[in-house]
């Protein structure tokens, strides 16, 4: 990643948002301002020969019958975020809305908004000085992210609180100490700092990446309790993965078997069983459906890191037109689907650990103990095990869909896209957890067998265990062990490539 990212309001990636949700510095592309100050004059244009445009000379919502004067006009941008920065809870981190800000600068510049170049210039400013709107995380009911985003305007105008490296403080002060000054909105930019779903985008992206390296320590854990159990490798041949192809099946395959090159397994005879448990058996299909869910949903974030969702949208060609790009379902069955995948990974592991550890499947010692009859081994850590599962399957709760009566009934359908967008990062961090307990396990039984030969990418990654985790070799809190090698997963240590 560069040390500047140029936003142009057309490419903005993943990967960029990431960097600069952690504090890359950011540029903005000329050709976007340059955009950005043509839509601008057109709104202007349009202001003076009076036509009637929504939230510009009408009210908002049911006042959308109602004509402004010149004088409410003037008055409306800084009463819309007044009146909608109603977000509440704890505060959400600085990564998220430094990722939010940068976003919302992001597609500003593709010009529908029709604002003023010098708002893109004031957000770029202020990630750049390491100032941040304070924004609280309950307000959005995914018909844009109007609380969110009027929390997170309303600082740059001067009022609200910033976030700043030395903590919390007014907005205008924060500004001031850095050398800027607080905007001022003009008709249509209230709107334009309110109504869009940066916030949820900035969520679901930085979630989405967290699982993308996540998942990618699943297949290295999974790959090492094959080698464990002495499962049989012949439903990840890809001759009989092409029989069904199911989506994503082929790449999770790919995965494990390039962890698994030169393994014993691999050569007829050494497997113990003509079958094995499902969640031994499965895991093409079941890591499968996650990479097919963050494909999708990464195809769906896409729209809002380089979309519009501007109501109404200024065309170039002069034209000012309602839209409906401020309503998110897309986000929300794509994010939703990552949700409900993440459930079936997680069972997976709560499986493979359950299986490695019973005596009877393996012909190891109960709960993988060495020593000490008395000893319990990893069975006790199992309820740990189940209790992340559990939450897991809590945060995948559907968003609920219903019939609203917001706004007089203007705006009567919701998307509460923001609720699995909310749960990506929580979801990682159980994820994580399961993960290292299942690398911890594995490689107990790995090392139990006492093998022979084990596949040079399963033994790197037991060393990596090891380098953490000491052997289990009577009973101790494991808790440390398992936040310690989670954090690890999360960091991609465990990630490994998928040529194979």
């Amino acid at each position: 990643m560069a040390d500047t990212i140029t936003l142009t309001g057309a490419d903005l990636t993943p990967e960029a948002v990431t960097a600069i949700g952690a504090g890359a510095h950011v540029a903005l592309a000329e050709q976007g301002l340059a955009r950005m100050a043509r839509t601008h004059a057109l709104l202007q244009q349009a202001l003076q020969e009076g036509r009637p445009m929504y939230g510009i000379t009408t009210g908002l919502g049911p006042r959308v019958v109602d004509r402004l004067s010149t004088a409410e006009q003037a008055a409306m941008s800084v009463n819309t975020l007044r009146g909608r920065a109603h977000a509440v809870g704890a505060p959400l981190p600085v990564p998220v809305v430094r990722a939010a800000m940068a976003i919302r600068a992001n597609t500003l510049l593709i010009g529908a908004a029709g604002a003023n170049p010098d708002l893109a210039r004031l957000i770029v400013d202020c990630l750049n000085a390491g100032l941040t709107p304070l924004v609280r995380d309950t307000g959005s009911i995914g018909a844009a992210d109007l609380m969110w985003g009027a929390s997170m305007g309303l600082p740059l105008i001067g009022e609200g609180q910033m976030e700043t490296p030395e903590g919390p403080r007014p907005a205008t002060e924060a500004l001031l100490e850095v050398g800027l000054a607080p905007y001022q909105p003009g008709p249509r930019e209230g709107l334009a700092l309110a109504s869009h779903s940066s916030i949820t985008a900035a969520l679901g992206v930085l979630g989405h990446q967290r699982i993308v390296t996540v998942l990618e320590g699943a297949q290295t854990a999974a790959a090492l309790s094959l080698e464990g159990f002495r499962a049989n490798l012949s439903p990840l041949d890809g001759r009989v993965l092409v029989l069904h192809a199911q989506p994503g099946q082929d790449e999770a395959a790919r995965g494990i078997r390039s962890r698994l090159a030169g393994s014993q397994l691999l050569t007829p005879g050494h497997a113990r069983r003509v079958q094995d448990p499902l969640s031994m058996r499965n895991i093409a299909q079941i890591h499968g459906a996650v990479y097919m869910a963050l494909d999708f949903a990464e195809t769906a974030l896409a729209t809002e890191l380089n979309g519009a969702p501007d109501n109404p949208s200024v065309l170039e060609g002069g034209e000012i037109l309602s839209t409906g790009a401020y309503l998110t379902p897309h986000l929300t069955i794509a994010m939703g689907t990552v949700t409900q995948s993440l459930t079936h990974l997680a069972a997976a592991q709560v499986a493979r650990m359950s299986r490695q550890i019973q005596s009877e499947f393996t012909g190891l010692s109960v709960g993988l103990g060495v020593g000490d009859v008395a000893s319990a081994g990893f069975a006790p850590s199992m309820k740990t095990a189940e209790a992340l599962f559990s939450e897991v399957v809590q945060l995948a709760a559907p968003s609920p869909v219903y019939p609203s009566a917001s706004a007089n009934g203007v705006e009567d359908i919701v998307t509460h896209s923001a609720i699995p967008a909310k749960a990506l990062s929580p979801m990682a961090d159980h994820l994580a957890r399961l993960t290292a307990m299942e690398l911890m396990i594995a490689t107990q039984a790995i090392e139990l067998r006492a093998l022979e030969t084990i596949a040079p990418a399963v033994q790197q990654a037991m060393e990596m265990v090891r380098e953490t985790v000491a052997p289990l070799t009577a009973d101790r809190p494991l808790a440390d062990d398992i936040e310690a090698l989670a954090a690890q997963v999360t960091a991609g240590r465990f990630a490994a490539p998928h040529d194979g």
